[in-house]
């Protein structure tokens, strides 16, 4: 396997030549000079490096050309790493222009795998700051050239330093190294739609409904969409025992329903790294008319199958998990955590789906803290491992404490992060790992209550978890649309906002957020925008013409366009319109063209070839949408440094699992003008693939970064074991004393209703509620004043007057 790597490599590299042939932007770079320091480095270069280990910087004469090389080499290693990069200084470090791209390159040889080379970047305001690793080398006895090509520079960077990071016991030893400004492309885009279609894009609604109630929406390896329905919130579906999942197909824009073996309806769900769907838990039970009962999670789990189309069953669950969150790990476990049990109180018990064993794990296995998350919880994967808690959930408030917080499953230990804000009205709110995952930036947006029903907020937060302690920061408020309050839409005013929004992370590195409403199952918002993460600036862009409210599901399709679907208002009804959005980027003109793709199946670390038709600026794998209530903590975006060498280019992927689990990925490459390819299908490792790189010394292992290594809370310990922890039966924000329970009269009607029986029947003809029989005798909210049984009748509006 050693000598396949080395031929490989040396195919790729060998063969590469500079894209731009300009000056070399960097001072000493064969080492010929000697530094005036007491620290024996050469000038114009520095140590660097964190963790436990023992190392050796020297200057040694086993040169690739002149008289002198810089070896680094540890000796030992528990954790961190050792680099050698340009000294961090206007002197030395190279200047450079936002958003160009620079082709790096050097000489080395190496006795182990665990070697990338680093980026670091001077920002005029924040100062000099990590940015990412470029390149995985190979083992090379002999030397050989290796080149990359920097991302765009971003806004407020003006200089950047470069070198090699030894993060395994072993050496490197580097020369010659090269900094060249890459040519700009030489034609702009053409509008190739309206002028509004190029700034804005454009909606169209499919001519055929889904044929299901889905709340659940999975895009396959095959391309293909899972929309799984259960009995689709309907009490009559359910008890009559009819559960539907559909799979649509892009490409014919047909739909196939499926036969569905259990009530999916408010599951999770998770692609594993086979390409499978983990589909977990479920609705066991809906309330019972008295409000003595509330939903009950089942403890029922079942894979799919894409290339069958079918479900089957697995092991159990350790507990019932009605709305449980879904992350998969860098080994390809998964993690979930909330929901409510068989019984309808909250789960506190933590779940591990074991990648190797294909099973969930007894009880006794997991690492518990016997915390309650609620459901839903947005717990999003970071580079060395915790999950991050974003503070994004479904129903009522927030945890206890700021909100947010990083837990460590190794540690088994909590800690909350601090700065975000009105941290108890994120119910139903979007949260999304920035483009690229590298950068390990979060971006929480909107939310509202359904306890207490305010308007929906325009917040946005924004956490950068590379920080020593990380906290939240405020971004720009999310831009408004209209509103239907009952009389049409109308423009939003105030500090109103959204609940219910999707995020969707697109090939161009914006992300798209769009649907929502303004308060409980009520009053659709109509506004869309594009945030870029490069300048922290929202973009308003076409709305979707359909209202996208409770159980509504926005997802990228390989082709580069974003379905939605779905919307379930508090009257029951469902919205079966399919909508499709042509983002700006395809309206500027033709795509590049993926031409070759040399292998589907991929390691860590690798270097994989594709051919284009014409130069690109960067290409990414997008992990396939698995998103249900505003919630996709699995959705990344990962960056391929580029090694360019005319229309072949060589892609390096990250050696950190962590930032880019395995599974089944979409492959975009994307030109300057941000117009991305049609994806192309990659397999990134997996568990097999995963166990033969711990075992072979000839792959790297994860270069992971010292992010979030300084957190400012103290570490919480497990709570006491409990059974549970309770939850109100009404936690879905519904009066079950009318109506059937997949109608959903309000517990707190919007600040614009008085609390009149008058206003409050206006308000529920408005929003089209129909008939409501009284479920006992109890009349909380003052509906049925003449006692009929019927709320909001003639006699009780008369009632109430008189």
């Amino acid at each position: 396997m050693l000598a396949v790597a080395a031929l490989t490599g040396g195919l790729f590299l060998s063969a590469q030549q500079p894209a731009a042939a300009g000056p070399n932007l960097i001072k000493n770079p064969g080492f010929e000079t000697a530094g005036t320091g007491g620290d024996g480095m050469p000038y114009c270069w520095e140590r660097s490096g964190w963790g436990d280990n023992d190392f050796t910087f020297d200057t040694v004469a086993d040169a690739h050309t002149g008289t002198k090389a810089l070896k680094v080499e540890l000796t030992r290693r528990v954790d961190g790493d050792r680099k050698a990069l340009i000294t961090e200084s206007a002197a030395c470090a190279p200047a450079v222009s936002a958003g160009k791209q620079y082709d790096l390159s050097l000489w080395y040889k190496s006795t182990t795998p665990d070697v990338s080379v680093t980026l670091f970047r001077h920002d005029t305001t924040a100062g000099w700051q990590y940015w990412t690793d470029l390149k995985t080398l190979d083992i090379s006895a002999t030397y050989q050239r290796a080149e990359v090509r920097t991302p765009e520079i971003p806004p407020g960077t003006d200089r950047i330093t470069w070198g090699a990071s030894v993060y395994g016991t072993g050496s490197v030893t580097t020369d010659d190294y090269v900094m060249e400004e890459v040519a700009p492309p030489p034609v702009g885009p053409t509008c190739t739609g309206t002028t509004a279609e190029c700034a804005d894009g454009r909606w169209e609604i499919l001519p055929t409904d889904n044929p299901v109630r889905s709340m659940h929406s999975v895009v396959l390896k095959n391309g293909k969409v899972l929309l799984i329905a259960g009995s689709g919130n309907n009490t009559d579906n359910f008890e009559a025992g009819t559960f539907t999942s559909a799979v649509y197909d892009p490409a014919a824009g047909t739909y196939r329903v499926i036969p569905t073996p259990d009530d999916m309806f408010c599951s999770g769900h998770v692609q594993l790294a086979d390409g499978r769907v983990l589909v977990m838990s479920g609705n066991k039970g809906y309330p019972s008319a008295d409000g003595t009962i509330g939903y009950q999670g089942l403890k029922d789990s079942y894979l799919f199958d894409p290339d069958t189309e079918t479900y089957t069953r697995t092991n159990d669950l350790n507990d019932g998990h009605w709305y449980p969150s879904a992350t998969v790990m860098g080994n390809g476990d998964v993690l979930s955590f909330g929901g409510l049990r068989e019984d309808s109180s909250g789960s506190v018990t933590a779940e591990r789906w074991s990648a190797a064993q294909n099973q969930w794990l007894p009880l006794w296995q997991v690492n518990q803290t016997w915390s309650y998350w609620g459901l839903y919880p947005s717990m999003i994967l970071m580079q060395d491992g915790r999950l991050f808690y974003s503070g994004s959930h479904v129903f009522g408030n927030g945890t206890p404490g700021t909100g947010s917080a990083i837990y460590d499953y190794d540690t088994n230990t909590v800690t909350d992060i601090p700065g975000l804000r009105n941290k108890d009205e994120r119910d139903q709110s979007a949260s999304v790992l920035l483009p690229p995952a590298q950068d390990q930036r979060v971006l929480t947006i909107g939310g509202g209550n359904i306890d207490s029903n305010p308007e929906a907020n325009r917040l946005t937060d924004l956490i950068d978890l590379k920080a020593p302690s990380p906290q939240y920061v405020a971004g720009p408020p999310l831009p408004q649309g209209t509103v239907d309050l009952g009389a049409g839409p109308q423009p939003q005013t105030g500090g109103q906002g959204k609940m219910y929004g999707s995020a969707v992370l697109l090939p161009d590195g914006k992300v798209l957020e769009t649907g929502g409403a303004l308060h409980n199952r009520a009053n659709p918002v109509y506004e869309s925008s594009l945030f870029d993460p490069v300048t922290n600036t929202y973009d308003p862009v076409a709305p979707d013409p359909e209202a996208r409210g409770y159980h509504s599901s926005a997802f990228l399709l390989p082709d580069g366009r974003v379905m939605t679907t779905g919307d379930n208002p508090g009257n029951g009804t469902w919205n079966h319109a399919v909508s499709l959005y042509t983002p700006p980027y395809l309206l500027k003109g033709p795509r590049p063209e993926i031409t070759s793709l040399i292998d589907t199946e991929w390691l860590y670390g690798d270097t994989q070839r594709i051919t284009v038709d014409r130069p690109i600026a960067k290409a990414e794998l997008i992990r396939p949408a698995a998103v249900t209530h505003s919630s996709d903590p699995n959705q990344r975006f990962v960056d391929l440094p580029l090694s360019v060498d005319g229309n072949n280019v060589d892609l390096n992927v990250t050696s950190n699992p962590n930032l880019a689990p395995p599974g089944w990925y979409m492959l975009f490459a994307v030109d300057a003008n941000g117009i991305p390819s049609v994806a192309k299908w990659v397999h990134l490792g997996g568990p097999p693939a995963l166990a033969a790189k711990a075992a072979d010394p000839a792959h790297a292992s994860a270069h992971v970064h010292d992010f979030a290594g300084d957190l400012a809370k103290p570490a919480k310990k497990p709570q006491k074991k409990r059974t549970s922890a309770p939850v109100s039966k009404q936690i879905a924000g519904c009066d079950r004393h009318y109506g059937s329970a997949n109608v959903c009269v309000p517990t707190v009607f919007p600040d614009t209703v008085k609390a009149t029986t008058k206003a409050r029947c206006d308000w529920l003809a408005a929003n089209e509620y129909g008939r409501l029989k009284v479920n006992g005798k109890d009349d909380p909210l003052r509906l049925d004043p003449d006692r009929d049984g019927v709320a909001c009748g003639k006699g009780d509006v008369r009632s109430a007057r008189s």
